[in-house]
């Protein structure tokens, strides 16, 4: 009776304590430049090592430049990237450095090198570590005085979450991503309707996306308040991971896939909450507010304040008034100034395929400032390889270099005040994208068709054509 999460999280139980936390053991740390300077000086105060430095990796990818990444003007960002270089060399961790070909965001590294991988206890200075489940890893977020703990003993204390399934039934419309998906659930769920879970994710829309989509749903878990996301391994994980460098290798591999296809729930599972959507509801979305859960289909139109109750009102008045978007009206035709695909929710190389079937034989809007950055180095290569860097340049795109970029104000890549950006980041609040900046989360099919028009612009419209 048994849920995935229960199989992986029982089987990582060091100790328990009654009536308080329980000991978790953690198969894997990872560590960026942000978070980690405090934990470090935690180890050296306390005159520790690393407990087993073999099972942490580091890399930085907040504030590495998307236009070249010879130097960092920023010295707050120049420092944290040297302080974590040093720490690495002092710890003897494994650093990808950044401007090297191992480099990228941590959530799309750990991933694409098999360092992620099924039943796996992962964590990170960092929400976005939810990315992880999609292999079928229990991946969380934690905060700094943890990464210290995990650190020094390989093990932290946390209480168990309870139990939630999703399931998503059906076949996804032309026009409809992973991303849209995720969208949809937290404007269901809201952004605290899974607060204390941990949430997986089934049903044959799950079975049928690819784990590039997995990737980006589980991403987005930590945006409806879940402690993590996670989604059973099967043959679609098995051949991604299959060859992949830190990956198991010959008969190793076979035992691994072995155990693998034991990771999943039992047929009589008790989850504490489960939920069931179907695509055939699903559009393409956009968000009109200042939470990643406010968000509408794209050809719907922005709540009016009659339409919510009396506690949300003042809420919807003050995420318009950021947005400047008026109640009831659509955003569909709105005009942006700025687009962004990339971040460790769609910077991987489908995304990138996504975008460029749009903007294939277009051309960018001249009115609209365009960064295509890819999640790592790795990706990279790949659009050059594919020769979707061509169909970029020809459609007046640049393509920059790994980085996070635009997700987050920590990087030159920063959007104007006053400024309306559609994004294929993970979050939209006040100032994300740069102080006064405004942000319309999106998929990148939606985000390609709207650098094209200049307009926020439904997907479909290309796709139909």
């Amino acid at each position: 009776m048994n849920t995935l999460f229960d199989k992986i999280w029982d089987r990582h139980v060091v100790q328990s304590v009654e009536d308080g936390p329980t000991q978790l053991y953690i198969d894997r740390l990872y560590c960026h430049e942000v978070t980690t300077p405090q934990a470090f000086d935690t180890l050296r105060d306390k005159g520790l090592k690393v407990f087993r430095p073999g099972n942490v990796y580091a890399m930085p990818d907040h504030n590495t430049p998307s236009d070249q990444q010879e130097r960092i003007d920023d010295p707050v960002g120049r420092k944290q990237v040297e302080t974590l270089k040093a720490n690495c060399e002092e710890f003897g961790i494994k650093h990808f450095t950044m401007g090297t070909k191992d480099n990228g965001i941590i959530h799309v590294v750990g991933p694409e090198k098999g360092l992620s991988l099924p039943g796996m206890t992962i964590v990170c200075g960092d929400s976005h570590t939810s990315t992880h489940g999609a292999v079928g890893a229990l991946a969380m977020g934690i905060g700094t005085s943890e990464v210290a703990q995990v650190l020094a003993s390989e093990t932290i204390l946390q209480s168990k979450p309870k139990s939630m399934r999703i399931n998503i039934e059906g076949e996804l419309q032309p026009g409809v991503t992973a991303k849209d998906v995720a969208l949809y659930i937290m404007a269901q769920m809201t952004t605290s309707g899974a607060t204390g879970y941990v949430v997986e994710y089934a049903g044959s829309t799950i079975k049928n996306m690819s784990m590039e989509g997995r990737l980006t749903l589980s991403n987005l878990s930590i945006e409806m308040g879940s402690r993590a996301g996670i989604i059973a391994p099967d043959e679609t994980t098995f051949e991604y991971l299959k060859g992949r460098e830190y990956a198991p290798k010959g008969a190793d591999w076979d035992k691994a896939v072995a155990y693998w296809k034991t990771l999943k729930s039992d047929d009589n599972a008790v989850f504490d909450k489960e939920v069931t959507y179907y695509a055939k509801d699903i559009a393409p979305r956009v968000t009109y507010g200042t939470n990643p859960g406010a968000g509408i289909a794209i050809d719907e139109s922005v709540p009016t304040l009659e339409s919510v109750s009396a506690e949300e009102c003042a809420q919807l008045e003050a995420q318009l008034a950021y947005m400047q978007f008026k109640p009831g009206e659509k955003l569909e035709g709105h005009p942006v100034d700025y687009v962004f695909l990339g971040a460790c929710t769609n910077g991987r190389i489908e995304d990138f395929r996504a975008f460029a079937s749009i903007v294939k034989g277009h051309k960018k809007a001249d009115s609209v400032v365009a960064w295509l950055v890819p999640g790592s180095w790795l990706v990279r290569q790949q659009i050059i390889d594919e020769g979707i860097d061509k169909v970029l340049e020809e459609a007046g795109f640049e393509l920059r270099l790994p980085s996070c970029s635009s997700c987050l104000a920590m990087n030159p890549d920063k959007v104007p005040a006053g400024k309306l950006s559609i994004s294929t980041s993970n979050r939209n609040f006040v100032g994300r994208q740069g102080p006064g900046a405004r942000t319309v989360l999106a998929s990148p099919l939606t985000v390609a068709a709207s650098a094209i028009t200049g307009v926020i612009t439904d997907p479909r419209d290309f796709i139909n054509k």
